[in-house]
């Protein structure tokens, strides 16, 4: 009786092990598969979260980009969503760090002649780039419509340039000329001399890229 009892008790016991065992391999199963999800989507996130956390250089957007766009007004016609409203000579007229330029285009009688043009880019020259030109020779070409005109168009080009054509560019001026453009990210220059301080800025019907020295025609 003895020995029934201890062999009933091993079957039973060894039943039970046997029903318990694949609840826990699928268990364990069950956790691995997880670990590894959730492994495999940590990984994941850890992958995604450099290009999500990054940003990419404005210049490769539609936005302004460069140093001297942070002293753009941020409200009210001077800004960039203000002069995207205008026609670019008005545009331009509203932005206090080009007064120098728009007092020349005027003073050349070109302020029609860019407000109604289309699709049209304009490196525009700061106050701080004329005054990079002596006096005297300011004033001289100033007094010279001519040759004002001549420098003034020689700052156009007839076409829309994206900041990915700045890399290495080469565009037909108004005057009948050539610039070139080269440079990477942020970063641009204009025939070598005159850098990018604020570029991709839109009005009505221009693209802008305003630079700290005025070109010169050869």
């Amino acid at each position: 009786m003895n020995t029934n009892k201890i062999r009933f008790r091993r079957t039973a016991v060894a039943v039970a092990a046997a029903a318990v065992l694949p609840f826990a391999l699928a268990a364990c199963s069950s956790d691995s598969g997880t670990d590894k999800a959730s492994g495999s989507s940590a990984t994941a996130a850890g992958e995604a979260a450099p290009s999500s956390s990054g940003s990419m250089p404005a210049a490769m957007t539609d936005q302004p980009f460069g140093p001297a766009c942070a002293g753009v007004p941020k409200e009210g016609a001077g800004s960039f969503d203000g002069m995207a409203k205008d026609p670019v000579a008005t545009a331009a007229s509203n932005n206090p760090a080009l007064s120098t330029l728009v007092a020349a285009v005027k003073k050349a009688g070109l302020v029609d002649t860019l407000n109604n043009a289309k699709d049209i880019t304009v490196f525009a020259p700061t106050n701080d780039a004329f005054a990079k030109i002596p006096k005297a020779d300011l004033d001289k070409v100033l007094a010279d419509k001519d040759m004002l005109t001549k420098i003034l168009t020689y700052h156009v080009v007839g076409q829309t340039v994206t900041p990915g054509q700045l890399a290495n560019g080469s565009f037909d001026t108004l005057e009948k000329g050539k610039i070139t453009t080269a440079g990477s990210g942020e970063s641009y220059k204009v025939n070598g001399t005159s850098n990018v301080v604020c570029g991709n800025v839109p009005t009505a019907n221009a693209t802008v890229y305003i630079v700290d020295t005025v070109l010169m025609p050869k």
